[in-house]
């Protein structure tokens, strides 16, 4: 895609995680009108001779760390409305492991986790952005196999039933979870077990393909 100029749009990016059981996104906290003291998503106007991936995988990367993620764009928002000259927003959406997150220890403008089931009134109509993007998340599931960049590299079912559920937002037969999935050929099983106190040890899988797939 070829770059605009750095004055004709803006970038955001919803990154998503599973924390806590919930599905999280990230959000940073202003310290500069407009809005200031409010949440934002991470974003920003493009740079000269940027490309929108290349802007979007550059607040990713300085906000997680990350850049072998799962990363796609998700919609153009019309400009919305403030006190600084309308610019169109051309919005993304990503998934990350937490645990491989290095977020930016900033005195100004800090990172923090939100549960999307539980966000502030954000800055920039952000709140429409993030309600997209889970509407997006949640239709790829039945078609894709986007979860694995939530996941590190070996898990449990279980773990991978959760982030299906955080997703969703409500739980999922057990059985019929690990028939469907299992069905898919998406996870592959190792000869590792994991141990979680007095249960019966684990099985280990792990993704066919970490890579976006379409089933």
């Amino acid at each position: 895609m070829p770059a605009l100029g750095a004055s004709a749009v803006a970038v955001t990016v919803v990154i998503f995680t599973v924390r806590d059981a919930s599905l999280s996104v990230l959000l940073i906290h202003r310290a500069a009108e407009p809005f200031a003291e409010a949440w934002a998503l991470p974003g920003g106007l493009l740079l000269p001779d940027e490309t929108l991936d290349q802007a979007a995988e550059r607040k990713l990367l300085g906000e997680t760390g990350l850049s072998d993620v799962f990363l796609e764009q998700l919609y153009t928002f019309d400009a919305p409305p403030g006190p600084t000259t309308p610019t169109p927003v051309v919005a993304y959406f990503a998934l990350v492991d937490e645990s491989r997150v290095h977020l930016e220890e900033r005195l100004s403008w800090r990172p923090a986790w939100f549960p999307v089931s539980d966000l502030p009134s954000l800055a920039f109509e952000n709140n429409a952005v993030v309600t997209y993007a889970l509407r997006r998340l949640q239709a790829k599931l039945a078609y894709s196999n986007v979860v694995y960049s939530l996941l590190p590299e070996r898990f449990t079912l279980t773990q991978l039933q959760h982030a299906y559920e955080a997703i969703l937002g409500r739980q999922l037969d057990k059985r019929n979870f690990r028939k469907r999935i299992l069905s898919l050929d998406l996870v592959d099983p190792t000869d590792q077990v994991r141990q979680a106190g007095a249960h019966r040890p684990a099985r280990l899988y792990r993704f066919s393909k970490r890579e976006p797939l379409t089933l």
